[in-house]
């Protein structure tokens, strides 16, 4: 057994929720995707491959998967929610292009110490960061600065 459905199949045990086999097909959907992901693209994913899936059993199923650790809700302010992996996969930030959506995925040894750092002057303990940095990506300036010659 992959050790993502171990860790799915102990929280649920925990927590006494159902077992049941749509939960595991939507994670194995999921695990075979790479990137960001919304419910309504997993959901066409997971209709290929099991006609029998409802849209809200997908919703629900990764609402689970991002309670159980497996996976991290991610926002870049264009309310569609995403969902990347998370277990097994190195933390990272994201830099979003506020006109075309963008996004380019960074990890800075710097920033983390950083955040370590200021947690730890304020007698703080983090359980979990996002850095979302919101602006104008590289090619869109391009556009911009051609608009306005």
């Amino acid at each position: 057994m992959r050790k993502e459905f171990q860790i799915l199949d102990d929280f649920i045990n925990k927590k006494a929720l159902r077992h049941t086999p749509q939960r595991e097909m939507v994670l194995d959907v999921f695990l075979s995707t790479e990137g960001h992901v919304c419910v309504d693209d997993l959901y066409k994913l997971v209709k290929r491959r099991h006609p029998q899936i409802g849209y809200t059993t997908v919703y629900r199923a990764m609402r689970l998967l991002s309670v159980t650790g497996l996976c991290n809700e991610v926002d870049f302010g264009d309310g569609i929610l995403r969902y990347e992996h998370k277990y097994n996969h190195s933390h990272h930030d994201h830099l979003v292009c506020t006109k075309c959506r963008s996004f380019i995925e960074v990890s800075s040894p710097h920033i983390e110490v950083m955040q370590d750092r200021l947690a730890k002057r304020h007698s703080f303990i983090p359980t979990n960061h996002r850095l979302q940095i919101f602006g104008v990506c590289r090619k869109c300036q391009a556009r911009y600065q051609k608009k306005s010659r």
